[in-house]
């Protein structure tokens, strides 16, 4: 298979984010047939895989099992429901659809360990293997934009499973500020994050939702009630151990920081 391309990337880019200003009447016509596709029998259980450590990962796939695949990763502090208005345009465009919650997130199991690209880049991989999805687009936004990048290099392209790889917002490859990195965010900034998610979680998901996090904040921006509504509900899920496992990544002790991992120039590497 040949290597995709950047000129792959930035077409896959352009037709997401179109996606998200199309009007509902657009796609309504064909979602119901389309998703009766994927679950026939009236299975109400949740789909689910096990990784080789033992961790329970959530994921949703919708639509004709022969259409190509399109997966979609998403960043923190969100899940898979995050991706809904795209599914479920591009389901009913012919295509199927996947997205999971990432370990730690949302459905998946709320471990305390392994929130690293490594087990990002593996949990993606073993949901892939499992719906044995070949010739897939993959979409990822923040978070989910380095686990794109990491599973393609170390797992999808090597398969010969990738056909293109969009990265939407992605974190970069090394988050924080150092004599190497003088373009990065302050620590303090982190270390904030994970002060007021320790000392008034609640409130932290009030607040990012309302500025900066939607992009709210610019001159002009039309704010979202749904959008905020559903933020404050992903993250506020009335179990302070949950939600603070679900985090981990911002609350972890200094040395295995996911905000402070050089994952270096090449993303097979580890964080």
């Amino acid at each position: 298979m040949d290597k995709f391309t950047r000129r792959d990337m930035l077409i896959g880019g352009v037709a997401a984010l179109a996606a998200t200003t199309l009007p509902v009447v657009a796609i309504s016509r064909s979602i119901t047939g389309s998703l009766l596709l994927n679950n026939t029998k009236g299975d109400s259980s949740m789909a689910t895989i096990t990784t080789k450590d033992g961790t329970t990962i959530f994921y949703k796939d919708w639509g004709p099992k022969d259409a190509q695949p399109i997966v979609f990763h998403h960043g923190w502090p969100l899940s898979s429901d995050d991706w809904d208005a795209q599914m479920l345009f591009f389901l009913a465009n012919g295509y199927r659809v996947v997205a999971h919650d990432r370990r730690g997130h949302g459905r998946s199991s709320q471990v305390a360990t392994g929130h690293d690209m490594d087990h990002y880049a593996s949990d993606a991989s073993t949901v892939v293997e499992h719906l044995d999805l070949r010739n897939a687009i993959h979409i990822g936004h923040s978070t989910g934009g380095g686990e794109v990048a990491r599973y393609v290099a170390k797992y999808g392209e090597r398969q010969g499973r990738v056909a293109k790889a969009v990265l939407i917002a992605a974190v970069p490859p090394l988050m924080v500020k150092t004599l190497k990195n003088p373009g990065g965010t302050p620590i303090e900034v982190f270390d904030g994050f994970r002060k007021v998610l320790a000392e008034n979680r609640a409130q932290f998901f009030l607040d990012v939702p309302s500025g900066p996090f939607y992009g709210f904040n610019r001159s002009g921006a039309k704010a979202s009630q749904g959008n905020h509504t559903e933020l404050v509900a992903s993250g506020d899920d009335g179990q302070r151990t949950r939600s603070l496992r679900r985090h981990q990544g911002f609350l972890r002790d200094r040395p295995n920081r996911r905000s402070e991992s050089d994952l270096g120039t090449d993303p097979r590497t580890a964080g």
